[in-house]
């Protein structure tokens, strides 16, 4: 995709530039901090926050803490993921997880400190602008959507309903939660740091509820018809797991489907914006090509 390129690494710049350097008597905890960080991936949840910012006419630099700190808050639910009490994963992006490298009592704790440091980073926004009540709403949606109302709930549902037979309901509020929760607060920060009224905020949600949806299907059906290279885990881990998948309950050709429902539905959220954004639009169809 023309340009992604460019922006992924205009986003490694500036959660570099965030990151806490590795020193003192907290140095292991904050080595594996660096270590998930830089582990990579696609920047997606930071990428959408800036460009949904753009649109939306912004171009200060108020939006680059909130990007480092929802990717830091990203990151922090995957070591946790990959716990052996939860996924117990050994590979994460084609590098050995947090927990396998170094321990899992330091791996949790790398967690605990890029959640709280996340907090520490946003924050810094009120010294870069004087629209401090954006910052504040802002603020008010990190805090909220990574929680209990918002991806906790659904970690907490798909945890205890694993190994249960699952309803679309059940399924649906995992998916909107767990995955789509990050994406809501990346696109609704980004509009709101930007000015749009609550009412535009309102919009970003229900199409960034869509996107998240449309991504976690998308995981879905890569988990049976991707490569382990594409993939950087092994496959088949869901069933492995003993997880139940919009593609258990639908079929493959019918979450292939959906994805390309939910995509359609969000760009046509997008398209009746009177503010453009052709990358944007481009990325959120990326999403139903995606190989890994």
């Amino acid at each position: 995709m023309e340009g992604m390129n460019e922006r992924i690494k205009e986003i490694e710049t500036i959660l570099h530039r965030y990151m806490p350097p590795a020193k003192g008597y907290a140095k292991t905890v904050l080595e594996a901090m660096n270590y998930t960080v830089d582990a990579g991936g696609k920047r997606l949840r930071p990428m959408l926050m800036l460009e949904t910012y753009r649109m939306f006419g912004g171009y200060e630099a108020v939006v680059e803490p909130f990007m480092a700190a929802i990717e830091m808050i990203h990151t922090y639910s995957l070591v946790h993921d990959d716990l052996p009490a939860l996924d117990n994963d050994e590979y994460r992006r084609g590098r050995k997880t947090a927990h396998i490298v170094y321990g899992e009592a330091m791996a949790i704790l790398a967690g605990d400190a890029l959640l709280n440091y996340a907090y520490e980073t946003a924050v810094l926004a009120f010294s870069m602008t004087k629209d401090t009540k954006a910052v504040i709403s802002a603020l008010q949606i990190l805090t909220r959507k990574p929680g209990i109302y918002g991806m906790i709930g659904g970690q907490t549902a798909d945890v205890e309903l694993t190994g249960t037979p699952l309803t679309d309901a059940a399924l649906t509020y995992i998916y909107e939660n767990k995955t789509g929760a990050l994406i809501e607060a990346s696109m609704m920060i980004g509009a709101c740091l930007a000015g749009a009224d609550d009412g535009q905020v309102k919009q970003m949600e229900t199409l960034a509820s869509l996107v998240g949806r449309a991504f976690q299907i998308q995981d879905d059906v890569l988990d049976v018809e991707g490569t382990e290279a594409e993939l950087g885990k092994p496959l088949h881990s869901d069933e492995e797991n003993g997880k139940v998948t919009y593609v258990t309950l639908h079929g493959l050709e019918a979450a292939k489907e959906a994805v390309l429902q939910l995509s359609q539905e969000a760009v046509d959220i997008l398209d009746g914006l009177s503010q453009k954004n052709p990358f944007l639009r481009e990325l959120i169809l990326e999403l139903i090509h995606r190989r890994k």
